[in-house]
């Protein structure tokens, strides 16, 4: 398995993608707004795992340059058909990964990986590439589904038999003090850490990062 088949899934689901409805938008509000204070007018900012560019859409109207970025072509397809019937003019899509922008020498002042993390297949190889994309005390602001804190039947059973017959992507289980601690590992101080859901006790925290 590789990133090319983790882009081949979500090039099949994306319409279908595209069409789910958010499952707690006041959660999701939450996040959009705490997100803006932290990011200013004159901000470079990049988001890894954009989808079909919702998030990019709603925030990159208050930024200097927003990247939004996907390993999915389809996805990115998508949303450039959504930034053409509601144009943003800091706004810019494109397919690519967080390890093949640190090649170029654009560096951000916020790193966004929103649903993101737990669906790359290196993690600290991933956080690594991100801590190189920020300029000098940039921030990097996650909100991340942590497994390991859910429901075992999630991750023992039904995420395994979904895997097996196309369903669901690549997925990496780990609790929300595992990824407190990788992200620490990668040069990174933790400015804050939230919970943002509105229903039930979903272990998703939002964590806000200061390059090292």
């Amino acid at each position: 398995m590789s990133i090319a088949n983790d882009a081949r899934f979500w090039d099949r689901t994306s319409r279908k993608y595209a069409k789910a409805a958010i499952g707690d938008q006041a959660g999701y509000e939450l996040t959009l707004d705490r997100t803006r204070t932290l990011l200013g007018p004159d901000r470079r900012v990049l988001e890894l795992g954009c989808g079909t560019g919702t998030t990019a859409l709603r925030l990159a109207g208050n930024v200097r340059d927003y990247l939004a970025t996907d390993v999915s072509a389809a996805m990115i397809a998508i949303a450039e058909q959504k930034r053409t019937a509601d144009p943003v003019p800091a706004l810019a899509f494109r397919a690519a990964t967080a390890e093949a922008l640190t090649q170029e020498a654009t560096r951000f002042d916020a790193v966004l990986g929103f649903n993101y993390l737990h669906l790359v297949r290196d993690v600290p190889g991933t956080l690594r590439s991100i801590h190189a994309l920020l300029a000098p005390g940039g921030l990097f602001i996650s909100k991340t589904p942590c497994l390991g804190n859910m429901n075992p039947l999630i991750r023992l059973v039904l995420l395994p038999a979904m895997r097996a017959i196309g369903k669901a992507p690549y997925v990496s289980v780990f609790g929300a003090a595992d990824l407190d601690r990788g992200i620490r590992a990668e040069s990174f101080d933790i400015v804050a850490t939230e919970d943002h859901s509105t229903k039930g006790t979903e272990a998703r925290p939002y964590i806000v990062a200061r390059k090292r």
